[in-house]
């Protein structure tokens, strides 16, 4: 479903009011990334050896973000190329969280914990890629 233009005049989204499609799409955003972040938390979490039940999901597409870009923003976003390239590095995320999930396993902890600090750039560059993608839509609704 795609948005569309805001009903709001645009003297009163210029002096601040918020609308409902501004709303939504901020709580969207916000959940996704919230989603990313548990992710990498497991992920410390398991790495540092810390025995929760809650252990990283290892596919991308049955982890929560991964279900929220493959149900949600590649169907209503997969106009914009930041939506695949999401999907791409989210799913390089979990390719490299897998390896050192099983270096971890295999006894070799201490590169494992090299190598998260490693995924830092990958995480990122998934917020990243959800904050451009929303600053787009919300310029679009306007």
């Amino acid at each position: 479903m795609r948005y569309r233009p805001n009903p709001v005049p645009t003297a009163a989204r210029r002096a601040g009011h918020h609308t409902p499609m501004d709303e939504d799409l901020k709580r969207e955003f916000e959940a996704a990334r919230l989603k990313h972040i548990l992710f990498k938390a497991r992920l410390r979490s398991f790495l540092y050896g810390n025995d929760g039940n809650e252990t990283p999901v290892r596919s991308a597409d049955e982890c929560p973000l991964g279900e929220w870009i493959r149900e949600v923003a590649l169907p209503r976003f997969g106009r914009y190329p930041e939506t695949k390239q999401l999907d791409q590095t989210h799913r390089r995320v979990h390719d490299e969280a897998n390896r050192l999930m099983d270096l971890h396993q295999a006894g070799h902890a201490d590169e494992a914990m090299r190598g998260l600090r490693a995924i830092n750039p990958l995480t990122e560059e998934v917020l990243g890629l959800l904050n451009t993608l929303e600053r787009k839509l919300r310029k679009e609704a306007r």
